[in-house]
């Protein structure tokens, strides 16, 4: 999957000082995450349902 014009987001709990940073980008109907520390590193691509679903589940820990 060619996620080179891909838009990348910051998670909103990440900070300056925290380097466990993960980024995600909409991509028609899915969702990539990747490390921002290693953008040229794998990625994963999952499902915008199945995004919604580990979001509600990471939510409620």
């Amino acid at each position: 999957m060619d996620l080179s014009r891909a838009v990348w987001r910051k998670a909103s709990r990440s900070t300056v000082q925290n380097d466990n940073c993960v980024e995600v980008a909409g991509v028609t109907n899915i969702v990539a995450l990747r490390d921002s520390k290693d953008p040229d590193g794998p990625k994963l691509v999952i499902s915008q349902h199945d995004f919604q679903s580990l979001a509600r589940t990471i939510k409620n820990l």
